[in-house]
């Protein structure tokens, strides 16, 4: 993702190029993981950039997701996904769960 981010846009197309090649965007983990194993979430601030910039761009090539149930909806509503495999929830609890998975 931090290639992504820092690469993408940056007014050079062969840096462009470069960056959105599956290496780079096979996986994308919307997740920060701190040194004492707790999780926090990336800023809207790049998760807005992503959803309007990046994902439009590579969403073909994205295998797997990583994100927290906070941007889940609007991640994966930015674009199709046709070869994701792999989806990993973080803070996922049992309100945004019946929200999801419910008749109701």
């Amino acid at each position: 993702m931090n290639v992504l981010y820092s690469l993408l846009d940056v007014d050079n197309q062969r840096l462009d190029i470069i960056a959105q090649e599956n290496i780079f965007t096979n996986t994308l983990n919307f997740v920060l993981t701190t040194f004492t194993n707790d999780i926090s979430s990336i800023s809207n601030a790049i998760v807005d950039r992503f959803c309007i910039h990046i994902l439009p761009r590579i969403h073909h090539n994205v295998k797997c997701l990583i994100v927290d149930s906070v941007f889940m909806e609007r991640i994966l509503r930015t674009a199709d996904y046709p070869n994701l495999t792999e989806l990993k929830l973080f803070s996922f609890n049992g309100k945004i769960a019946s929200r999801y998975f419910t008749d109701k």
